[in-house]
C-alpha cells in the first residue's frame, strides 16, 4: 500500500459546549446545549435534547437551581487551554478541531458588534496552537444556538438568522484570517431533521407540523453556510471551508429488493444535506418526501443562485458506526447516537450499543468520493467507554486502541483504493460531556479528566495507553499502528 500522503492531517476533536465551560463568563450569553440536564432513570441515561423543546422547557432550566448541566462547566477548557493544547502536542497533533461559542462572540446572537472578550479567547486559543505548528480547524456553530435567536424569532426557523449568522461569519473570519485555514460551518448538519432544538433553536410551541419547521429550518442554514463560503473565499482566498455531516450507512438487511430500496432511501434520508451544499441544489428524489410529508419549502428570491455558488470545497463527516435498513420492521433493535437499528449479527457493539464496523467507513468513503469527487475528511471517530483508573494512575484503554486502529486501517486502504482522504480527527481527544446523554462516564479521549457525572472531580489531567499509541501513529503517519 501506498500509505498516508505526507501532508495528512492527524489530530483529535472538540466542541465549544461540550469541554469549555465558563458558563455566562466574560459576557457569553445562554446557548441551547446549556439547558441540556444530566438525567438517570432506573438505570437508563436519557436526554431531553431528542423531544419536543418548549419555551416553558427552557425557561425551567434557566431557572432549575437543582438539576445538574454539565454542559455549562464542561472540563475547564476556557482556563486550562494551554494545559490541553499542550498535551496534544505531545501527541504530535497536526490540526485540531475546536468550534467557536456563537453566544460567546454574539451573546443573543444577533447584536451588530461583537463581545471583544469571546474574540480575544479564541485569539489566545489559536495563537497558542500556531505556537506548536497545530493547524486549528474550526466550526463555526457546534450545537450552541444563542437562546436569544430561539426566543426571538424561533432560531433557524426564521430567515432573518440567516443574516445574523452571516454577520457573525464574517467577523470570524476577518479576526482570524492570519491564523485558521480550515473552517466548517455547520457540524452534522442533518442533526437539525431530528431534533430542530438542539442545532436550530427551534421551539415547538405552536408548531402544526415539525418536519415543516425542521427542513424550513435546514434550507436557511443551507442558504446560511452558501453565504458564509462565499464570504471565506473573498476574505481568506487560501483558506477552505467545509461541510460537515453526520454519516450514518445503513446496509440492506437481506438481497432482498425491499430492503435494497430501503437502503437508498436512508442514503437519500442522510446524504440530502450534502448533496445540497457540495452539488448547490435541491435533489429531485426529495420532492416525492416533501409532497408525503405536507412539507413546503419557501425559498426567497435568489436563494438558488446563492447555493449554486456557495458549494463547500470539502466534505467532512462523523462515523461511528453502521445501522441495518430493513422493510421488516419486526426484530431485535439496538441504538446508537439519535437514532436506532436493528442488530447486526457479524458485529460487536460498545457499552452504548453503537455497532463497530471499521470496514463500513471504508464503505461511506467510496460512496462519499464516488457520488462527490471532493476531498473528504474524518473529523469525527471513536469509542465511547467507561475507563478504569488503576491504583497507579494508569489507564489501559486497549479497547480504544483496537477500535481506533481497525479503522485506519480501512482509512489507508480506502486512500490506497483511490479516495481523496485529507485528515483524521478522532473525537474527544480529550475526555468531555457527551452531546446526547450529558455524561462525562462515556468517554472517548487519549486524555482523562477527572470528572464525574454529577460534576464532581479535581478536573486533573491524565494520559491514557491511548495517548503514546496515538502519538507513535501519528509520528509514524500511520506506519505503526500496533
Amino acid at each position: 500500500m501506498s500509505g498516508f500522503p505526507q501532508n495528512f492531517l492527524w489530530g483529535g476533536a472538540t466542541a465549544a459546549n461540550q469541554f469549555e465551560g465558563a458558563f455566562l463568563e466574560d459576557g457569553k450569553g445562554w446557548s441551547t446545549a446549556d439547558t441540556a440536564r444530566f438525567i438517570k432513570e432506573n438505570g437508563i441515561n436519557m436526554t431531553e435534547l431528542l423531544k419536543p423543546t418548549t419555551k416553558a422547557d427552557v425557561e425551567f432550566a434557566m431557572n432549575d437551581k437543582e438539576g445538574v448541566y454539565p454542559k455549562r462547566h464542561g472540563i475547564d477548557f476556557y482556563h486550562r487551554y494551554k494545559e490541553d493544547i499542550a498535551l496534544f502536542a505531545e501527541m504530535g497533533f497536526k490540526t485540531f478541531r475546536l468550534s467557536i461559542s456563537w453566544p460567546r462572540i454574539f451573546p443573543n446572537g444577533d447584536e451588530l458588534e461583537p463581545n471583544e472578550a469571546g474574540l480575544a479567547f479564541y485569539d489566545a486559543v489559536f495563537d497558542e496552537c500556531l505556537k506548536y505548528g497545530i493547524e486549528p480547524l474550526v466550526t463555526i456553530s457546534h450545537y450552541e444556538f444563542p437562546l436569544g435567536l430561539a426566543f426571538k424569532q424561533n432560531g433557524w426557523q426564521s430567515s432573518e438568522t440567516i443574516e445574523a449568522f452571516e454577520r457573525y461569519a464574517r467577523v470570524l473570519f476577518n479576526r482570524y484570517k492570519e491564523k485558521v485555514k480550515y473552517w466548517l460551518t455547520f457540524n452534522e448538519i442533518n442533526i437539525i431533521g431530528m431534533t430542530g432544538y438542539l442545532s436550530g433553536g427551534i421551539l415547538a410551541d405552536g408548531q402544526e407540523n415539525m418536519l415543516q419547521a425542521q427542513y424550513q429550518a435546514a434550507h436557511h442554514q443551507f442558504v446560511a453556510s452558501a453565504l458564509a463560503v462565499k464570504a471565506c473565499h473573498e476574505i481568506i482566498p487560501d483558506a477552505q471551508i467545509g461541510c460537515m455531516l453526520a454519516r450514518m450507512e445503513a446496509y440492506p438487511e437481506t438481497s432482498n429488493p425491499l430492503d435494497v430500496m430501503e437502503s437508498v432511501n436512508s442514503d437519500h434520508t442522510n446524504l440530502f444535506y450534502s448533496d445540497v451544499q457540495i452539488r448547490g441544489y435541491y435533489p429531485s428524489y426529495m420532492n416525492k418526501f416533501f409532497r408525503d410529508h405536507a412539507i413546503t419549502i419557501e425559498k426567497e428570491a435568489g436563494d438558488e443562485q446563492i447555493l449554486r455558488e456557495g458549494t463547500v470545497d470539502f466534505m467532512s463527516f462523523s462515523y461511528y458506526m453502521s445501522s441495518i435498513a430493513s422493510h421488516d420492521k419486526e426484530g431485535d433493535v439496538t441504538s446508537g447516537n439519535l437514532l436506532a437499528s436493528k442488530k447486526n449479527p457479524y458485529l460487536e457493539a460498545s457499552d452504548w450499543g453503537w455497532q463497530i464496523d471499521p470496514i463500513g467507513l471504508r464503505v461511506t468513503l467510496h460512496k462519499l468520493y464516488d457520488r462527490y469527487q471532493v476531498p473528504l475528511f474524518i473529523v469525527e471517530n471513536g469509542l465511547g467507554a467507561k475507563d478504569v483508573v488503576e491504583a497507579d494512575g494508569s489507564i489501559h484503554d486497549s479497547y480504544r486502541i483496537d477500535y481506533l486502529r481497525s479503522h485506519i486501517e480501512q482509512m489507508e486502504l480506502a486512500i490506497d483504493e483511490g479516495v481523496d482522504l485529507m485528515g483524521y480527527t478522532p473525537w474527544g481527544c480529550i475526555d468531555l460531556v457527551s452531546a446526547s446523554t450529558s455524561e462525562m462516564s462515556k468517554r472517548y479521549g487519549f486524555i482523562y479528566v477527572d470528572l464525574d457525572d454529577e460534576g464532581k472531580g479535581t478536573l486533573e489531567r491524565s494520559r491514557k495507553d491511548s495517548f503514546y499509541w496515538y502519538k507513535k501513529v501519528i509520528e509514524t503517519n500511520g506506519n505503526e499502528l500496533n
